[in-house]
């Protein structure tokens, strides 16, 4: 039993070390909006494997997103996993893969961290401490974002 233990342990270390986590960070949102949502690369250098939950502290419901293009509008759905090609980066980016807080409990402050713990398809997790930053929107031109920073 002692030795199923220790290499199960092992096993989740292992499988934990293939996933790395980088450029992660959550969207600042003006006060009294209710969603966010967190981006990042993770980088997968073992075989396929999913993300197939998040959990955090900071909202009611976490969900995991992509966009669809639906006729001629870019739209939000609900997904169960995303997916982790072995031997590759997967890039969750404003307008594609993201994880969606809904139902933010407090306000949120540039530089502010949140904690965000991601639940892989083979019983491994990865807890992460989140900066809060600003993010420009996706085909926001950069001129516009100046402009609204009076």
């Amino acid at each position: 039993m002692k030795k199923l233990l220790i290499a199960s342990l092992l096993t989740s270390t292992l499988a934990q070390a293939e996933v790395e986590i980088s450029d992660a960070r959550v969207r600042a949102v003006p006060p009294g909006q209710k969603m966010t949502g967190a981006f990042m690369d993770i980088k997968n250098s073992g075989a396929d494997l999913q993300v197939v939950s998040a959990e955090s502290s900071i909202s009611k419901v976490v969900e995991l997103h992509t966009h669809i293009k639906d006729g001629e509008v870019m739209r939000m759905r609900k997904i169960p996993a995303i997916d982790l090609p072995a031997n590759s980066t997967t890039h969750l980016k404003p307008g594609g893969l993201h994880v969606m807080f809904i139902g933010l409990k407090e306000p949120l402050s540039i530089d502010q961290t949140i904690d965000l713990k991601l639940n892989f398809s083979d019983g491994t997790s990865q807890a992460l401490e989140v900066p809060v930053k600003m993010i420009q929107k996706p085909g926001m031109k950069k001129e516009m974002k100046q402009d609204m920073q009076h």
